[in-house]
């Protein structure tokens, strides 16, 4: 079995905070009758699952209701766009034979008009919120390995929330924190990273070399491809 890289999408890959945090206040728009502005939302808005969010802000059946708006509103909110370095590190983890792997919380329907075709393409597998059990589970991660054929102890996770970290330690994975992400450093060192890297320009082949390495905390500071 050879190895493999598996990402998170938003927060890892995807600068999708500001459109996540205004479809947030988008729907609680509609739903309350009154303004909702991103100000408005909790402060660990863009980690907390979003119907949590909306019934905190006094919504009700947050989930039926994103069920009917929440494309629409994400489509039409903020710009999204890759984190700078991302395609040229995916391409280079292509260019070295290495799998690839997407394991997102979002639907397939909408990643064509997330992610850039050139980025979509560089995925060999990808496993959406409809395929799996969502994280912390480990669902995702192993059906994106077994459609691989890569084992757990010759694979890593690139992940941004301390969800994305349970995860991978729960599938055997090695677990790795994108640090510009939704969680923040010391939130992924507190939840076990194997490595917390620093830049998304430090995604590339050398992510493997973190391949069956116990968590310990240490924090990726040099490039890796």
């Amino acid at each position: 079995m050879s190895g493999a890289v598996l990402f998170d999408l938003d927060g890892v890959l995807l600068d999708s905070r500001d459109a996540m945090l205004a479809t947030l206040a988008g729907i609680a728009t509609a739903s309350l009758s009154r303004r909702v502005t991103v100000t408005d939302l909790p402060p660990d808005a863009a980690t907390t699952p979003r119907a949590e969010v909306l019934t905190r802000l006094g919504v009700a059946e947050p989930d039926e209701l994103c069920e009917v708006w929440w494309d629409p509103a994400l489509a039409t909110a903020a710009g999204t766009a890759l984190f700078p370095g991302v395609l040229d590190g995916l391409m280079a983890i292509k260019d070295a034979g290495i799998s690839t792997g997407l394991v997102t919380l979002q639907t397939r329907a909408r990643l064509p008009w997330l992610l850039p075709p050139a980025a979509l393409a560089l995925l060999d597998v990808t496993v959406c919120r409809e395929d799996a059990e969502p994280k912390p589970a480990p669902d995702g991660l192993l059906l994106a390995l077994a459609k691989l054929g890569a084992a757990p102890f010759k694979a890593v996770f690139l992940g941004d929330t301390p969800g994305d970290i349970a995860a991978a330690r729960a599938a055997g994975v090695a677990p790795l924190g994108a640090g510009w992400g939704y969680a923040g450093p010391a939130a992924l060192k507190a939840a076990g990273a194997a490595a917390v890297l620093n830049d998304a320009a430090l995604i590339g082949p050398g992510l493997l070399d973190f391949a069956s390495c116990p968590p310990s905390g240490l924090t990726a500071t040099t490039r890796t491809r």
